[in-house]
């Protein structure tokens, strides 16, 4: 996998994949696009989700929405890496039970998501979720 980021003026950088897409990035606390750290909660949230709705979906549960809620706590000092994540999934379906949907979190935190893995090398990575039908 490769990617390039590319300075564009002050503290905005733009990423681009290998795959040709490409998204802004803000040093700036965030002042004109996602700071780089967003994008690592963003990514961890995205990745999870993706896994949770594939396997609920193949699982054939008539999934219609779900989100995920990330909160987080950096150290105070630089660097200021994460030291907790939590991510709380809210999914929406019909006749969704409470065993196939902790099933599919627990799944994607214990051996899908690759991006969660990654930062619970050293971060505190927690789940939950809600089901609403």
């Amino acid at each position: 996998m490769e990617a390039r980021v590319k300075w564009v003026e002050g503290l905005s950088f733009l990423g681009e994949s290998a795959s040709g897409h490409q998204v802004m990035m803000d040093g700036n606390a965030g002042d004109k696009a996602p700071s780089p750290m967003e994008m690592v909660l963003m990514a961890a949230g995205g990745c999870s989700a993706i896994d949770v709705v594939s396997i609920l979906q193949k699982g054939r549960y008539d999934i219609t929405d779900c989100e995920v809620k990330l909160t987080s706590q950096r150290r105070e000092e630089a660097p200021r890496y994460f030291v907790k994540i939590h991510l709380h999934f809210i999914v929406t379906g019909n006749e969704l039970t409470e065993k196939a949907v902790e099933r599919a979190v627990q799944l994607s935190a214990e051996k899908y998501c690759s991006v969660a893995l990654m930062l619970e090398k050293t971060v505190e990575v927690t789940h939950s979720f809600e089901i609403k039908n």
